[in-house]
């Protein structure tokens, strides 16, 4: 694949990633998009149960499977290196489409928090999760996370540039502020339905079983450096008796 159709596809999968990513934050919130996580009817509960949790399973091992570097150097056999990244982010996003076409809502609660005051504060809580997700991605270029940078790279004829570990803003506190701000969306509810727990639970499941995967392949790539910064940044919490990201010796 080269130039023009390269910068195309990628620019294509981006719009469809967004839209995605706009309709999780729906999909869990309950607003604007027309299937939420507890709108719909509700079907019996073993049978919804277990489509639920082969659509949260199925999305789980695409995420995780294409993101090895061992899947990587293989599946560049096949898949241009200009857009791999850019078709896994179209494979994540359809599972994604998948998940939220196909779910069963599980209308059971959990929890109610009645006190409007409080209830309004975990709204925004959970809705502050999913600006810090947006703006973690583009501390650490959001364009090349999501396949863009690379697919215009080939048109431009400019090489790929080498993934640099650096620790702006929220990086100098927690080492996964995107995974952190996942996991306050999905939890902030002043309303848990059993649909949205399990939901909640499965993600976060994911989420640490993601960072154990995510971290030893970035001990791989940088070594001692990102050992060190292990050491002594926090994982999803600051380390408090440190100060952010200087002992670590990182910018």
């Amino acid at each position: 694949m080269r130039g023009l159709p390269a910068a195309l596809y990628s620019a294509v999968v981006y719009l469809f990633f967004f839209a995605t990513f706009l309709y999780a934050a729906g999909f869990v919130e309950g607003v604007v998009v027309p299937k939420a996580i507890d709108t719909g009817p509700e079907g019996p509960l073993l049978p919804s149960l277990m489509i639920d949790v082969a659509l949260l399973g199925l999305f789980a091992v695409q995420h995780s499977l294409m993101a090895r570097p061992a899947f990587k150097r293989a599946w560049t056999r096949l898949v241009p290196p200009a857009v791999e990244r850019s078709t896994y982010v179209l494979a994540a996003s359809l599972a994604l489409a998948l998940l939220f076409w196909q779910w069963r809502p599980l209308l059971a609660t959990v929890w109610t928090v009645e006190d409007p005051a409080a209830a309004l504060a975990l709204t925004a809580v959970s809705w502050a999760g999913w600006g810090m997700v947006l703006v973690s991605t583009f501390l650490i270029s959001h364009f090349h996370l999501f396949g863009l940078s690379q697919g215009f790279a080939k048109m431009l004829g400019r090489g790929d540039p080498e993934f640099q570990l650096t620790t702006p803003l929220f990086y100098k506190w927690i080492r996964h502020p995107i995974y952190a701000g996942f996991i306050v969306a999905f939890w902030a509810t002043p309303q848990m339905s059993l649909g949205h727990l399990l939901f909640a639970v499965a993600t976060t499941g994911y989420i640490l079983i993601g960072i154990w995967l995510e971290e030893r392949d970035l001990v791989g790539h940088f070594g001692g450096r990102y050992v060190e910064y292990r050491r002594n940044v926090g994982m999803l919490f600051p380390k408090l008796r440190l100060r952010p990201g200087r002992e670590a010796g990182l910018p």
